[in-house]
């Protein structure tokens, strides 16, 4: 690997084309909040319909404002987009509290190995589609920016940019690069292809690291005592 970071160049023209598909980052706030919505009323932050409520009504305005491909860069747009996400990792955030807390306490959610393993896979599985689209949406100042152009200097540093021979001409990072980035994270507890530059990114995969960690060691200890 060169360590280099390159900068991807493309005339304005080649600007839209680079703009990606709304659905995939859609499709995960939707089963994010259906999730929610599977969450035993103990480890929810709010009624049953309340949050998924108000991340439908933001990734609703979100699509109307820039429907299609996501390249408008907008103030607006950009805070919303951030608010949803803010919603969702803090949702699962609590979520994680309250099950480590019923876990310790013995509670009724995690009384027998049937509904310990449902809550604890809910959650974990919330918390990666959370931090997936946390660095999705912090990455290079968002999609839409990244559509117009890539620094050479971005948060995250994947493997088509720390080798650019790797990458087509263009590329960008996708949701799935972010979604991917989670998975491994949260299973391996560190940074596997993709490198944390910035502070903020090495602090949001830490926290996912210790979070993941919490949730699966806790999970499989309790598990272990409820079969045994």
């Amino acid at each position: 690997m060169t360590g280099r970071i390159a900068e991807p160049t493309a005339s304005p023209s080649q600007h839209e084309a680079f703009g990606e598909a709304r659905w995939p980052m859609a499709t995960a706030v939707v089963t994010a909040m259906a999730l929610t919505i599977l969450l035993p009323d103990d480890l929810r932050l709010a009624p049953r319909w309340v949050l998924p409520a108000v991340e439908g009504l933001l990734l609703l305005a979100l699509i109307a404002g820039d429907p299609g491909r996501i390249d408008r860069r907008s103030t607006v747009l950009r805070t919303m987009s951030i608010a949803l996400v803010g919603v969702l990792a803090f949702s699962a955030v609590w979520s994680t509290i309250q099950l480590i807390d019923d876990i310790l306490q013995g509670g009724k959610e995690t009384a027998s190995a049937t509904s310990l393993l449902r809550s604890g896979g809910t959650v974990w599985a919330s918390t990666v589609l959370a931090f997936s689209l946390l660095y999705f949406e912090l990455d290079s100042g968002g999609a839409a920016a990244r559509a117009h152009h890539m620094p050479r200097t971005p948060a995250l540093a994947f493997p088509q940019q720390l080798s650019p021979e790797l990458a087509s001409v263009g590329w960008r990072p996708r949701y799935v690069d972010y979604l991917y980035l989670a998975l491994t994270n949260a299973t391996a507890f560190s940074p596997t292809d993709v490198m944390p530059l910035a502070p903020w990114a090495k602090i949001a995969m830490g926290v996912q690291s210790l979070v993941s960690l919490l949730i699966l060691g806790l999970v499989v200890a309790r598990a272990v005592n409820v079969l045994a």
